[in-house]
């Protein structure tokens, strides 16, 4: 029953939809967001005004940021009863936990059920807002402590690390955690947005396509990568070691983790902007060993990029985590706060010119063959 079709497994190649959100050149190592250069934006833009430029196409007016701004403050105030549920749940993976309070959000808000377009955008800026509380939420909860309040005079970044370690951040550490967003907050049709496509492409809610998204980022090969890398630096321990263990790991065929991507053969355009992130925190923490063991593995895997093994995102987004004392389990976390404009806009070009996305697979089982009654078996 086989055809002589070709079978493009993991979608590979194949371009399913039109998008005017991102452009990714993998052999160029560009990422465009509507336009702009991922370097511009992460060099200018706050997280909230790529928000917008992800949501409407164009970069905001001063008066045009300070509504959206305003907006988002508003709404980052989550339900005593999500955070009875965190509280039920709080032994849980961190993933587990806020894919569980989405569902929540979802079943205790009427508003939720709205999947015309404004009620996809209005959800979208919401649970934009209330994500970072949901997470830091958990944390505070499942070590004991009361959640710390949201800080309406802070900035997206800036809160989100007030709530997390119960202290208003430095300049320094918001503006180094508004880049990580900002890097993180869009990246063309990667598993967790296809996911989020698909579901919507059935004409169900905003709020059920971030819990397909958030189920799909939580495997460790789409978002565990930074966790990943963390663990490799501890295991290398120190600089002068780092060659020693890419020697082993390639002799053993084994990946060195944070290097090649599905898309990018060159480095990965994102990842010059969090180096001199992890350069600059540890120098200023006192640890700048942790930078040195990265540069150590990136300068012992040079010889590895002409087959497209550059350095990724997530090569360096962990350590700067570590740096910061944020658990590891809270890493993928951290990058679905960053990705959910993109998630957002995403499901919403997909319900502009919506289609049941509905691929094939070709069967290779037995040919059609007689029913045998149970008692002749």
């Amino acid at each position: 029953m086989t055809e002589d079709v070709k079978i493009n497994r993991g979608l590979k190649g194949v371009y399913f939809e039109r998008s005017g959100v991102s452009h990714i050149d993998g052999r160029a190592g560009e990422l465009l967001y509507r336009g702009y250069t991922i370097h511009d934006l992460a060099e200018n833009a706050s997280f909230e005004e790529v928000c917008w430029l992800l949501i409407h196409g164009e970069l905001p007016t001063k008066a045009e940021l300070e509504r959206f701004d305003a907006e988002l403050r508003s709404h980052r105030a989550v339900p005593d009863a999500v955070l009875s549920v965190i509280d039920t749940v709080k032994d849980g993976h961190p993933m587990d936990v806020l894919r569980t309070a989405v569902s929540a959000m979802a079943a205790l808000d009427a508003d939720s059920q709205d999947a015309s377009e404004d009620g996809f955008l209005r959800n979208g800026i919401k649970l934009t807002a209330q994500v970072p509380t949901l997470i830091a939420a958990h944390e505070a909860l499942r070590n004991g402590r009361d959640p710390v309040a949201p800080d309406d005079t802070l900035s997206h970044a800036g809160n989100w690390l007030k709530m997390l370690k119960g202290e208003t951040p430095s300049a320094e550490a918001t503006a180094l955690a508004d880049v990580d967003f900002v890097l993180h907050a869009e990246h063309g049709a990667n598993a967790s947005t296809f996911a989020a496509r698909v579901t919507v492409g059935t004409e169900a809610n905003l709020h059920g396509a971030m819990v397909t998204a958030l189920s799909t980022l939580a495997g460790p090969a789409h978002g565990g990568a930074a966790e990943d890398v963390m663990k490799m630096v501890k295991e290398i321990g120190s600089p002068e070691n780092a060659a020693r263990y890419v020697k082993e790991k390639r002799a053993a065929k084994v990946p060195v983790t944070g290097f090649g991507h599905r898309v990018y053969r060159a480095e990965d355009p994102r990842a010059r902007h969090m180096r001199e992130g992890v350069r600059k925190l540890g120098e200023e923490m006192g640890a700048p060993e942790w930078y040195e063991i990265l540069q150590g593995v990136v300068e012992a895997m040079k010889p590895y990029a002409r087959h497209g093994l550059n350095v990724n995102v997530d090569f360096y987004s962990g350590v700067i985590y570590q740096l910061h004392g944020i658990p590891m389990d809270l890493y993928v976390p951290i990058f679905a706060i960053g990705r959910m404009p993109g998630w957002l806009v995403q499901c919403l070009e997909q319900r502009r010119s919506n289609i049941l996305i509905r691929p094939l697979t070709l069967y290779n089982g037995p040919e059609k063959r007689d029913w045998v009654p149970l008692e002749d078996r």
